[in-house]
C-alpha cells in the first residue's frame, strides 16, 4: 500500500497563502512548527517569487527542531519543504467603458478624498500562473536552489501541459474547490489533493466552474461531501481557528487543514496594523463576501467601501481589473489611519486571532491531530 503525501510527511496542517498578509517568515515559522508553510505567488515578479524561495530556504536550515525532535529538511529530497501558491485565472480584455463607468460611480469617494477621478489608473493587480512561472521554477536547479514540493492554485488548474510538467519534477499540484463538482473536475485534470473551501474562509473564493454564490457550502457541509466523491487527499478549510475545530475536520475525513486567519496576527505576518485591529475587534463578527477590490468574491470585514457600494456590486470590473480604482482610495484612508478602503480578509471566526509566534498557533492546532 503506498503511502500518501501527508501521512510520509506527517502533514496535518497548513498555513493558508496570504498575499499582501505575509512572506516567507511566516511560511519558515509554520514549517519550522510542524505545518507547511505557503508562500502567496500572485502578487509577486517572478525575481520576487525566487528571491522569497531564497530567503526561506535559509530561514529553515536543515535540521530543525521540535519539541525536542530533529525534523531534517533531507527528508523532502531535493524539493523545498513549502507550498507555492498561484491563481490562474484568465486575463481578462480590457473593459476601458466599464473601468471609466465605475470610476464614475466611484467620483463622490473621490471627491471626498482629495482625489481626481481623471488621475486614478487602471489595470490588472494580479498576475496567472503563466509560461514565465514555469521557466522560473524550471531554472531554480542551475541557480543552486530547490524546487518547491507543492505548488497550488485558486481558481481551477492552469494548462494541462504545464501542470504534467510540475508533476513531472515530483511536484505535489493541489487546488481548492468549493463545490463537489469542482472537486471532480480538479481530480479528473491532475491534482493529487483538493482544498475542500468553505464559506466561512477568508480573502478570495477558489470558485472556478460557476459564478453562483448559492452554491457555496459550509466547510462541514461540503468536506464530507468532497471526501465522498473524490479518491485523492482532501484538505479542509475554512473557519478553522482551533483543535476543536481541526478535530471536527479530522472526524469528517480531512487529511489535513489548512488555516489562514488565525495567522494574519502572528507575529511573523505582515498583516498592517489597521487590518490587525479590525480583525481583533468587534468589527470581525461581521464578514461579508465582496467584489469590490478585486473584481472577484472574496471574503472580509465590513467596513465603510462595502457598506457604500457593494458587497458584490455589479458594476465593479471583472477581476482582477477592479483593484486599480480603490488603490488611491485605500491609500488615502489610510494615511489618515482609516481602513474604510481596505481589504480586511478574514473568515467568519476571527475569534481565536491572537498576537502570538505562529510557532504557538501552530502547536495549538497541531494538538488536534496527537
Amino acid at each position: 500500500m503506498r503511502i500518501s503525501f501527508f501521512d510520509a510527511h506527517s502533514l496535518r496542517l497548513i498555513q493558508a497563502p496570504m498575499a499582501g498578509s505575509q512572506n516567507h517568515r511566516l511560511a519558515a515559522a509554520v514549517y519550522k512548527a510542524g505545518g507547511l508553510g505557503s508562500i502567496p505567488a500572485a502578487m509577486l515578479t517572478t525575481e520576487q517569487l525566487q528571491n522569497e524561495l531564497a530567503a526561506f530556504a535559509d530561514a529553515i536550515g536543515t535540521d530543525i527542531d521540535i519539541g525536542g525532535n530533529t525534523r531534517k529538511t533531507d527528508s523532502w529530497g531535493q524539493l523545498l519543504p513549502v507550498n507555492v501558491n498561484f491563481f490562474c485565472h484568465k486575463a481578462p480584455a480590457a473593459q476601458a467603458e466599464t473601468e471609466a463607468a465605475w470610476r464614475l460611480k466611484l467620483t463622490p469617494a473621490y471627491q471626498a478624498h482629495g482625489i481626481d477621478p481623471a488621475a486614478v489608473g487602471s489595470g490588472p493587480g494580479r498576475a496567472p500562473f503563466s509560461e514565465e512561472s514555469l521557466a522560473m521554477l524550471e531554472k531554480l536547479e542551475k541557480l543552486g536552489q530547490s524546487k518547491p514540493a507543492v505548488v497550488s492554485f485558486h481558481f481551477g488548474l492552469p494548462k494541462a501541459e504545464w501542470v504534467a510538467q510540475l508533476k513531472a519534477w515530483g511536484i505535489q499540484i493541489w487546488s481548492s474547490a468549493t463545490t463537489v463538482q469542482e472537486a471532480h473536475w480538479l481530480e479528473q485534470n491532475g491534482a493529487d489533493a483538493v482544498i475542500a473551501q468553505g464559506l466561512e474562509a477568508g480573502g478570495h473564493r477558489g470558485m472556478f466552474l460557476t459564478e453562483d454564490i448559492s452554491t457555496q457550502m459550509g466547510t462541514l457541509a461540503l468536506l464530507p461531501q468532497i471526501k465522498k466523491a473524490v479518491n485523492i487527499p482532501v484538505i479542509a478549510a475554512g473557519g478553522i481557528s482551533n483543535a476543536a475545530a481541526v478535530r471536527a475536520a479530522k472526524m469528517l475525513g480531512a487529511s489535513a487543514v489548512q488555516v489562514g486567519t488565525a495567522f494574519l496576527t502572528s507575529h511573523e505576518a505582515t498583516t498592517s496594523a489597521l487590518h490587525r485591529q479590525a480583525l481583533m475587534s468587534d468589527a470581525a463578527r461581521h464578514t461579508a463576501l465582496t467584489n469590490l477590490f478585486s473584481g472577484r468574491p472574496a471574503r472580509g470585514i465590513v467596513n465603510q467601501f462595502m457598506r457604500d457600494f457593494g458587497p458584490l456590486n455589479p458594476m465593479a470590473p471583472a477581476f482582477p481589473l477592479a483593484t486599480a480604482a480603490v488603490a488611491p482610495l485605500r491609500a488615502a484612508a489610510e494615511a489618515k489611519g482609516q481602513s474604510g478602503y481596505s481589504p480586511l480578509w478574514s473568515g467568519q471566526n476571527a475569534s481565536d486571532c491572537e498576537a502570538l509566534p505562529a510557532a504557538d498557533i501552530a502547536h495549538k492546532l497541531l494538538q488536534a491531530w496527537a
